[in-house]
């Protein structure tokens, strides 16, 4: 729609409440969550305003859940658990307050929520000025906004692919290629192939091979639905910087809490892949206590700026690897960042 207004947000509450039925409010922010249903609450006064969000212990979550189902309040603020769980037939309007912020399968999903009975539903999605918008935000929501239909899944589905650039998969032929190559390196080759049809010079990273003999998973006691396991990994194979994983630890521990050992795992392991790039390495090697990365040519000077930082790191000429023992992968990472370091030193 555009900016977040107050005046709509009061009318489309309003509107619901009267014809007694129930909205969502979607506020994707732990944090900050119960401020927004207390300028909710100031905003539409008389309405009952509640709160659920995934950091809740699970007996409270259900509970609200619930209550919520029963008809205890006319308004839900909410983080994205929302996106399945009870169907709430009485649940007929939906705001986003942040709708720039969320993946498309994710914005399709949520809405899903709202219209799941005979009566009329509204969703109402909420970015800010459209000048800020990113180009991938903007089709995003264009597509969002394009299908409507019963059955629309499909197609916002493959629309998505697009978007993110993987083109189109479905072919029998293309399917055996992704099946042999792997996701992430089909999308990278095809970007790559498509660049020099349009006559465009594109270098493309070639893919760092991180063998890390850690745990490194999702457990069913940080995320339990196998779809946003899945979408978390995807999301972290997609992050090729530091600001974008950053972005997306603080998002994961914003939703589900903080970190625990076998994520920080997977995000260090992505972390090893992005810097590795940045030098040109092709691989990142943690086990039996070294870490190792490598190929990667080092000058003298750089060499020197090294040892500096790391005095036990061992340079092997001939194999133009450097290598560091170490008790944690986290060793290996901080390899990768001397490294960088001592090029730009150097």
């Amino acid at each position: 729609m555009g900016e977040y207004d107050d005046d709509v947000v009061r009318l489309a509450l309003q509107r619901e409440t009267d014809r007694g039925g129930q909205s969502f409010f979607l506020h994707n922010r732990v944090e900050t969550i119960e401020e927004a249903a207390e300028r909710i609450a100031q905003l539409a006064p008389g309405i009952r305003v509640t709160v659920a969000h995934g950091q809740m212990r699970e007996r409270e979550l259900e509970e609200k859940m619930h209550a919520f189902l029963r008809g205890d309040a006319d308004v839900l603020v909410s983080t994205t658990i929302i996106e399945s769980g009870l169907d709430i037939p009485q649940a007929n309007t939906l705001i986003v307050e942040r709708a720039d912020a969320l993946g498309l399968a994710q914005l399709y999903q949520i809405r899903g929520r709202v219209g799941r009975s005979d009566v009329l539903a509204h969703a109402y999605l909420f970015y800010p000025d459209s000048r800020e918008l990113t180009q991938e935000a903007r089709a995003r929501l264009a597509t969002l906004a394009d299908h409507t239909e019963l059955g629309a899944g499909f197609a916002i589905a493959m629309r998505d692919l697009e978007i993110r650039g993987a083109g189109d998969l479905l072919g029998a032929e293309q399917s055996g290629h992704v099946a042999a190559l792997g996701f992430e390196l089909y999308v990278e080759m095809l970007g790559e192939a498509v660049a020099e049809l349009a006559g465009e010079r594109r270098t493309v990273p070639r893919p760092v091979r991180v063998d890390a003999r850690v745990d490194a998973y999702v457990p069913a006691d940080y995320i339990a639905a196998e779809a946003l396991k899945i979408d978390l990994h995807r999301r972290l194979a997609l992050a090729d910087s530091d600001d974008e994983l950053r972005e997306l630890r603080a998002a994961t521990e914003d939703r589900y809490g903080p970190l625990p050992e076998p994520v920080e795992n997977l995000f260090a392991i992505q972390e090893a892949k992005v810097k590795a790039a940045r030098l040109g390495a092709d691989y990142v090697v943690f086990k039996a206590g070294r870490a190792t990365v490598g190929p990667v040519e080092l000058a003298s000077a750089e060499l020197r700026a090294l040892r500096a930082d790391i005095s036990t790191a061992v340079y092997t000429t001939a194999r133009k690897e450097i290598t560091v023992r170490g008790e944690a992968f986290a060793e290996a990472l901080r390899l990768v960042d001397a490294i960088l370091d001592a090029r730009q030193a150097a």
